[in-house]
């Protein structure tokens, strides 16, 4: 495996010392990971662009571009959420990568959106949903099953897209499925929301949630042909909350209180092991409080040093399908229990053999 991207991001290899060829290979990693536009800003911070060459530059000044052009786009979708917000007289969460650009966070510079995750409280995703439409955003799907899992099983309602912009919201009533062994209760994480200054009816999670919703997503996903992304994401977050006075000591005492010290515990220790994230040793040794036992752990080891590497062939070996495909099962094993799981992989298998899946 040669993750070069990893290399120049944890500082084991200087850009300055890169020839023509690893400079290709590094683009090729970094846009696979949707990582093109935050390398640019980390060679402009850590090197110097006019020394890059120019056959490369152009590919980073590219994805800048477009970087920015999405930011501005994002901007523009929150003043019509923030309407949105303000007739329904309660706020609206902004979730990951939404809320860093809109908070102002290091974590945002460069950053792709795909789409708007947002959160309210249970009782009010109704009025929510009705309240959208009426601006214009309707479900992406009309499949009788997808809308029963969504609604019934899972966090968040189906997508809604524009009809006329195309922008797609993600509307959740907590971070994890209630179905999941670990589900918090979503009303600690809205309590300690905090509103966005120069926006009405528009707020973010602590910083403290904001770290452990990241790293949630992360360690219950399946989907991780990103994950390089958002331990890239984590990194920045917890580099941005370093200064709080305990800080360390106050994310492991929240992700207790959340029931979510394990994801937090594994967030700690990659970060620490493939970013080279800064994480005091007492920290390391506090959080192993949510380590799974040796032979556990040994196995996470195994398959998260794999598959949080860039989704490039460049960075695969052996292993790295059958780890892919192992922590995918994993995901849905942690968000459903057997007697949901087994009916809702075989209906989504034989939908992708037919070739009519959904999502």
């Amino acid at each position: 495996m040669q993750a070069i991207l990893v290399a120049v991001l944890n500082g084991d290899q200087a850009v300055s010392d890169l020839t023509l060829s690893q400079w290709d290979l590094l683009i090729r990693q970094a846009r696979k990971s949707m990582l093109l536009g935050k390398l640019y800003y980390f060679i402009e911070d850590e090197f110097d662009l006019n020394k890059v060459p120019e056959s490369v530059l152009r590919y980073l000044q590219s994805a800048h571009v477009h970087s920015t052009k999405q930011y501005t786009d994002l901007l523009w979708e929150i003043k019509h959420l923030e309407k949105v917000a303000r007739q329904l007289g309660f706020p609206l969460v902004l979730l990951k990568g939404s809320a860093y650009a809109i908070a102002g966070l290091s974590a945002a510079r460069g950053r792709i959106f795909s789409d708007i995750d947002l959160m309210v409280d249970k009782k009010n995703i109704s009025l929510t949903e009705k309240q959208l439409m009426l601006n214009g955003w309707v479900s992406s799907s009309s499949d009788y099953y997808d809308q029963l899992y969504y609604r019934k099983w899972m966090h968040e309602i189906p997508p809604v897209h524009h009809v006329f912009r195309g922008s797609v919201l993600d509307v959740h009533h907590n971070i994890i499925p209630p179905t999941a062994k670990k589900s918090p209760d979503a009303s600690l994480l809205m309590a300690q929301s905090h509103p966005l200054e120069g926006y009405d009816f528009m707020s973010a999670l602590s910083p403290l949630d904001m770290i452990i919703h990241s790293a949630t997503h992360l360690f219950y996903d399946g989907e991780l042909d990103h994950g390089l992304r958002d331990l890239v994401d984590l990194d920045a977050l917890i580099q941005s909350n370093q200064a709080m006075l305990k800080f360390e000591e106050k994310l492991l005492l929240r992700a207790f209180e959340l029931g979510l010290q394990r994801p937090v515990f594994y967030a700690l220790r990659y970060t620490h092991l493939i970013l080279h994230t800064q994480i005091p040793s007492k920290v390391l040794q506090d959080s192993q409080r949510g380590v799974p036992n040796k032979a556990l752990l040994k196995l996470m080891d195994f398959l998260f040093l794999r598959v949080l590497m860039p989704d490039h062939p460049s960075c695969n070996d052996r292993w790295t399908g059958f780890a892919r495909w192992s922590l995918y099962m994993r995901s849905h094993w942690l968000r459903m229990p057997l007697s949901l799981l087994i009916p809702h992989l075989l209906r989504k298998s034989f939908l992708r053999l037919t070739g009519k899946e959904h999502h």
